[in-house]
């Protein structure tokens, strides 16, 4: 049986057949969306042969043989009912992966057959609704016409071959998409902001607002701007029953929105808890039916994007507690932050990572600041080192929020100087991570790293939350 790290290379390998073609930000559609197909198929399969054989298949090549077979029986009609109920789809023998894969090796690979295992998946349930809308398999980018183009899939398709998503155990194919996910954003650069935090920072994230919440079962976990859906997944690693979280979240790019989609199957995510959606956040809110508050809301938002500030959203229940002020036009940080806070329970934590402007800009920010700190709703501040971030290399800081808590004080970290440096980007180390969880859960002032301010020595700064003014790192 293939290692994870066998795994990891052949889906890399996929990758360098596409990478001359197009950039990473296309291929990356192609790859992922074709290892979902893989996976999807291999474990219909899997689940056929168990039907017939109350056995995992040892070799895939043999269930389909047998999946022919019994096709061609009366008992076809059961079996298939059997596997719509069970697996949510159903797949024709040729039009699963193994069935493509030896008409690649006979090089008689077929297009249209992929195209109609995709739309079969996608017409199955609404689940899987639009989810390959993206894997244009007609593309000029593949190749210039009808046979360069089917080569490019297919050499896809044979490379693929040697991932066995089928026995991989728990979080492996999950953590391999994963990293695929990651590489594709260390390659896009700028574009990758859109859907991926890096390792260090999410990492933070998810422990600062998992604090404290680890054995709750059934726990509820919010980003309004999920990109890949890897902030609400790394929540996982920190649960002690993470089959029973459950997950909301927005993302305003379709493409961006369907891996996620995809993330939360590679991760073996049941469908009842997947709650995810298309759409603008900041624009109308959602959710706003069944469940409107969660335990844990983690968010890295655009940075200082641009959003209408519409006069009606003063009367928008997100925004309207703060004095009638509105985050700026031209800066939506504020937005985001209040957003995700007004979906926050009384018992839970928000963690959201936004630039140092927030921390100090006056206005209508200034007074948004001063709101939230009077009423004690932030709790902590955490400056991260610059660089970290694959679509700006502007410093950022987390700011940890909580609804209801008997203090007004906030702790400042600085971990500014926390992390290796790197040829494109710093990246910050699980010694580093470890540190600052300890700084946070200490909750104490240490010199030169962390500091607790009171709410009088706050208020005596104007509700300037600047980190120098009160932690002094100077060597």
């Amino acid at each position: 049986m293939a290692e994870s790290k066998d795994l990891l290379q052949v889906l890399w390998s996929g990758a360098d057949v596409l990478r001359g073609k197009m950039d990473a930000n296309e291929y990356k559609t192609y790859l992922l969306g074709l290892v979902f197909y893989k996976y999807l198929s291999d474990s219909y399969l899997a689940k056929v042969y168990d039907l017939l054989n109350d056995e995992t298949p040892d070799d895939l090549q043999e269930a389909q043989k047998q999946y022919e077979e019994v096709m061609k029986t009366v008992d076809a009609k059961d079996l298939l009912q059997e596997l719509r109920e069970s697996m949510h789809y159903t797949l024709d023998p040729d039009m699963t992966y193994v069935s493509i894969l030896n008409d690649a090796k006979e090089n008689a690979f077929n297009r249209e057959k992929l195209q109609a295992a995709f739309n079969r998946i996608q017409e199955s349930d609404e689940l899987f609704n639009g989810l390959f809308a993206d894997v244009d398999l007609y593309s000029n980018r593949l190749g210039t016409g009808d046979q360069k183009q089917s080569a490019t899939i297919a050499e896809v398709i044979k490379v693929l071959d040697g991932a066995d998503l089928i026995h991989a155990k728990g979080d492996v194919l999950g953590n391999a998409y994963e990293y695929l996910i990651g590489q594709f954003a260390s390659e896009t650069g700028k574009k990758a902001g859109e859907f991926y935090t890096p390792h260090g920072p999410a990492q933070i994230l998810c422990r600062i607002a998992m604090t404290g919440q680890e054995n709750k079962k059934g726990l509820q976990v919010y980003d309004p701007c999920m990109g890949s859906g890897s902030l609400m997944l790394s929540c996982r690693n920190y649960s002690t029953e993470p089959d029973y979280i459950k997950y909301y979240g927005q993302e305003l790019m379709p493409s961006t929105y369907n891996l996620a989609r995809m993330n939360m199957f590679l991760h073996r995510v049941h469908p009842e808890n997947q709650h995810l959606r298309n759409g603008d956040t900041l624009d109308a809110d959602w959710p706003t039916d069944e469940e409107t508050e969660f335990d844990v809301v983690t968010m890295n938002p655009p940075y200082s994007a641009k959003w209408s500030a519409a006069e009606g959203f003063k009367q928008d229940e997100r925004f309207m507690d703060y004095g009638g002020k509105l985050a700026p036009k031209s800066k939506a940080d504020y937005a985001f932050l209040l957003h995700g806070f007004y979906h926050l329970k009384q018992t839970g934590t928000m963690a959201i990572v936004l630039p140092h402007g927030v921390l100090f800009r006056g206005a209508a920010e200034g007074k948004i600041r001063e709101k939230l700190l009077r009423s004690g709703n932030i709790y902590a501040v955490i400056g991260l080192p610059a660089n970290l971030f694959y679509n700006t290399s502007i410093p950022t800081c987390i700011i940890v929020l909580k609804k209801h808590r008997d203090g007004r004080d906030v702790l400042f970290i600085d971990a500014s100087k926390k992390f290796d440096k790197g040829k494109k980007q710093n990246t910050m180390t699980d010694k580093h991570i470890d540190e600052i969880l300890d700084l946070y859960k200490k909750r104490e002032t240490v010199d030169k790293e962390a500091y607790l301010a009171s709410f009088e020595d706050i208020e005596k700064n104007d509700f300037n939350l600047n980190i120098p003014r009160y932690v002094d790192n100077f060597e």
